[in-house]
């Protein structure tokens, strides 16, 4: 079944929480959008739209919404899917990179032996705020010697600005507000 939902309808099948994870912040709820089946699809679908001619060969997803939709477009590209953790989460040797949070620090993770040299690697998470974690996860998906193809999202904030702190790095999302 063709997945025939436009973006305005993909937009719509996103639920506003106010007030979380704190007050004055208005939380983008994808779950409601993952219940439905033709949304969830015309989501990836657009996602693999973008980049099926890259020749990807891993889909790097970003803890934990981007294991969603980074296994769906690993599985619709035919690629490898590489899941970037939080530290203590990967059972083998990693590499790991330390960043700056709003208040204090987080550290991600991935196994030292996930990425092949040389490999074009596309990083996958569900949405684009400031751009903190997604900086964090660039410059560790570098230090593997690879070619970063680009950065996808379901969704970006661009009044937050997080365009801003990635660049020479092609972005692309689904849904901009």
């Amino acid at each position: 079944m063709e997945a025939t939902l436009k973006k305005d309808e993909l937009k719509e099948k996103i639920r506003d929480i106010p007030d979380f994870p704190k007050e004055g912040i208005i939380f983008k709820d994808i779950t409601t959008l993952l219940q439905d089946g033709d949304a969830f699809k015309k989501a990836v679908d657009m996602l693999a739209e973008k980049f099926s001619n890259d020749k990807i060969d891993y889909i790097v997803g970003v803890e934990a919404r981007g294991f969603i939709f980074g296994s769906a477009l690993a599985y619709k590209l035919g690629c490898g899917f590489v899941p970037i953790r939080k530290k203590g989460k990967l059972p083998h040797k990693t590499k790991s990179v330390t960043y700056e949070l709003e208040y204090g620090t987080d550290t991600l993770e991935i196994h030292e032996d996930a990425l092949s040299k040389a490999s074009r690697v596309l990083i996958v998470d569900d949405l684009l705020a400031t751009g903190g974690t997604v900086k964090a996860v660039i410059d560790l998906i570098k230090q593997q010697n690879v070619e970063i193809a680009g950065v996808a999202f379901l969704i970006e904030l661009e009044f937050l600005k997080g365009k801003d702190k990635l660049k020479d790095v092609e972005i692309y999302s689904v849904l901009k507000y």
